[in-house]
């Protein structure tokens, strides 16, 4: 597998060079090796859950963003919400439409 067709490592990558880290200095941080975390930069491994929790603390995000690219902060909430509601927005109903404004609105009944 290349870094092309694995969005973990391209997200790791992109957070390491925003960290401004080094590969040896992530690797050191999160608690393993140059090799392994080499692999994983490469797309050529997945680390396990407990690697991956240590890599994700030590670049200060969350082990679900590395995976699955969900948003690690509300404004990046915000803008996965709105693509979201975007691209289904044909096939709501539009009872699930009106139950999004009415959520939007703070209209729900909790």
């Amino acid at each position: 597998m290349t870094t092309k067709n694995n969005p973990f490592s391209q997200r790791l990558r992109l957070t390491l060079k925003e960290k401004h880290l080094t590969q040896k200095e992530l690797a050191e941080k999160a608690g393993v090796t140059e090799s392994a975390m080499s692999h994983y930069l490469k797309g050529d491994r997945v680390p396990r859950s407990a690697v991956l929790s240590r890599i994700a603390t030590a670049l200060g995000t969350t082990s679900d963003y590395l995976m699955e690219g969900t948003p690690q902060n509300s404004s990046d909430e915000i803008v996965y919400a709105k693509r979201l509601i975007a691209r289904n927005a044909k096939q709501m109903t539009n009872a699930e439409k009106r139950e999004i404004l009415s959520i939007l609105l703070g209209d729900q009944d909790e």
